[in-house]
């Protein structure tokens, strides 16, 4: 019992709730960044073996880290007793949790049209995901040491893997890669609909949190910005501005790495046609 009590005070270490765009904040943003530059490097044309074992690699480390979290936030110790009490509010199964279960998918999945949409989404609505947190932090930062740097791996795994699957071209920076993407979402987004459903039914919400995607509508709107639509339009329309927004977010990500193409393109056909006009000037 005293060696499990000091398990939890150590996984229960705190400091300063970082300040956003501090050190802390910063380092974290800049290493999944330089994490896919070196992974490029070392691995610039990844077969589907190796893409399947770095997704499988990736998405159990953020599947410990959640553990992790999750025993952190139930277990307690007060010197002399260990208690327990789930905390439904921290279910797993919010938008930025899917990447974990999506990129478990994809890792088992031989090649194909479902391997490929759980790829497209993960280079997409997981890069989105990823963003929100990294660009606006507050909302994930607490005092607790290992909390936050579970926060900042998690969600610097979803870019780092974007970046990566878009700079290989395992996802093709093309228009049709979000009609891929896009039926991932709805599926995630129906089975956060269907838990949120059965809270309600069961009771739960009577005596705890349990909002998934923060999308029912029996809890007090929470989202930011989302949260003023909630509270004047109704749930069906909800819904859909909901889909529609993330998906329209999804795809600025994707316009991004298509830009990028575009221009490199246009680069390299100016530099062939300089080669052929001293050529022929030759």
């Amino acid at each position: 019992m005293e060696f499990l009590g000091k398990v939890l005070l150590f996984l229960d270490a705190k400091m300063e709730e970082p300040p956003m765009y501090g050190w802390f904040h910063l380092f974290f943003f800049a290493l999944p960044i330089v994490a896919a530059i070196i992974l490029w490097k070392i691995r610039k044309d990844p077969d589907e073996k190796f893409m399947r074992k770095l997704l499988l690699v990736v998405s159990g480390i953020v599947l410990l880290l959640e553990i992790y979290k999750q025993i952190n936030h139930s277990f307690s110790y007060d010197g002399q007793n260990i208690t327990y009490d789930y905390q439904w509010y921290i279910f797993p199964f919010q938008f930025c949790s899917t990447p974990m279960y999506i990129g478990f998918l994809a890792g088992f999945l031989k090649k194909g049209k479902i391997h490929d949409a759980c790829c497209a989404y993960l280079a997409t609505f997981s890069m989105f995901a990823g963003l929100c947190v990294m660009f606006y932090p507050p909302q994930v930062f607490v005092d607790t040491i290992g909390i936050n740097i579970q926060s900042m791996i998690c969600h610097g795994a979803m870019i780092m893997m974007s970046i990566y699957l878009f700079c290989t071209g395992y996802v093709k920076a093309e228009h049709k890669t979000i009609l891929k993407a896009i039926p991932v979402f709805a599926v995630c987004v129906c089975l956060a609909i269907i838990m949120n459903e059965i809270a309600h039914a069961s009771g739960l919400l009577e005596r705890e949190t349990f909002n998934m995607f923060f999308i029912s509508p029996y809890c007090e709107p929470s989202l930011p910005v989302y949260s003023s639509v909630q509270a004047v339009v109704p749930f069906p329309w909800c819904l859909f501005i909901y889909i529609a927004v993330f998906s329209l977010a999804a795809y600025v990500v994707l316009l991004v790495p298509m830009l990028v193409k575009y221009i490199a393109g246009r680069k390299s056909t100016k530099a062939e046609n300089q080669i052929q006009k001293e050529k022929v000037h030759y």
